[in-house]
């Protein structure tokens, strides 16, 4: 059985059923897999930022949901590595970069913005030049898999399935409001907020059908977190720790972010559609 025929057959109140299957028990056997994994490392009583609570909750994300990926998409849905966007390693990396542009022009474009309408401003802060470099990998290598877990889950076999059945935006917009319900619970969180977040999911959900497929957007999606990070800036209202400089967003929070960081802002929106604007442009001609 083809992928073309299931994706053809279902009606939309099945795609939407296998969607929120994915999803749903992608979510519930991460968070089993996650609390057994805090209790075997005695990670389980650590705050959820610390860095070994997230490997550890990341790497139960990615075991999930790579396990429903194939259980659900492949061998259920009777989808290929194609159809979900998993392009030959021969073009992985040429997307990955391509996505990892995408995701840092926008950040930086945030940021350069609330430096020059918002009075925001970098300070100094302790530490060195090698003290950061060092801090900024390992920020990276923390993010990356992150990046890629949220890009499994919210651009993989729901996006799929749901753009068959239903057509693509509507697809990419409809998982953009679930990838924002997941940062809910995220701190000094806002309305605006979410909304910028679900714009990033609309700019990733895009990104997903440019050349590169699910290399572009994962690497887009690592380029705006990990850029934010490196520049001291929080990301989704999650502070990183880096040394040598230290980010005063300045004012006010409705236009830069405030402590939820620059995605709290309007200035992020205008980034954030000038990113879904021109990515659009690049991969409309992709089929779906």
């Amino acid at each position: 059985m083809t992928a073309a025929a299931v994706g053809g057959r279902l009606s939309p109140l099945k795609a939407v059923g296998w969607t929120a299957l994915f999803l749903g028990t992608g979510f519930v056997l991460s968070i089993t897999l996650a609390l057994t994994g805090a209790i075997l490392t005695g990670t389980v009583a650590l705050p959820g930022g610390d860095p070994r609570s997230l490997a550890v909750q990341t790497a139960a994300g990615l075991l999930a949901f790579g396990l429903l990926t194939w259980a659900l998409g492949l061998k259920g849905l009777g989808l290929t590595l194609a159809d979900l966007r998993w392009v030959p390693l021969e073009r992985a990396g040429r997307g990955f970069g391509t996505g990892l542009l995408l995701g840092i022009a926008p950040a930086l474009l945030a940021v350069g913005l609330s430096l020059v309408a918002g009075g925001a401003s970098f300070l100094r802060d302790e530490g060195d030049l090698s003290m950061y470099l060092g801090q900024i990998g390992r920020t990276g290598l923390l993010l990356a898999p992150a990046a890629l877990l949220e890009e499994i889950a919210f651009r993989g076999v729901g996006q799929v399935v749901l753009a068959r059945a239903i057509g693509r935006l509507p697809a990419i917009i409809a998982l953009s409001l679930v990838f924002a319900c997941a940062h809910l619970l995220n701190p000094s969180g806002t309305a605006l907020g979410l909304v910028n977040i679900a714009l990033a999911g609309v700019f990733l959900g895009v990104a997903f059908y440019a050349p590169g497929g699910i290399w572009t957007a994962w690497g887009a999606h690592l380029g705006w977190n990990a850029t934010l990070a490196a520049l001291d800036a929080p990301v989704s209202g999650l502070p990183f720790r880096i040394p040598l400089i230290d980010y005063s967003p300045g004012g006010p929070s409705w236009l830069t972010g405030g402590s939820f960081g620059p995605e709290g802002g309007m200035l992020a929106t205008l980034a954030m559609m000038l990113a879904i604007g021109t990515t659009w442009r690049w991969s409309r001609k992709e089929p779906v």
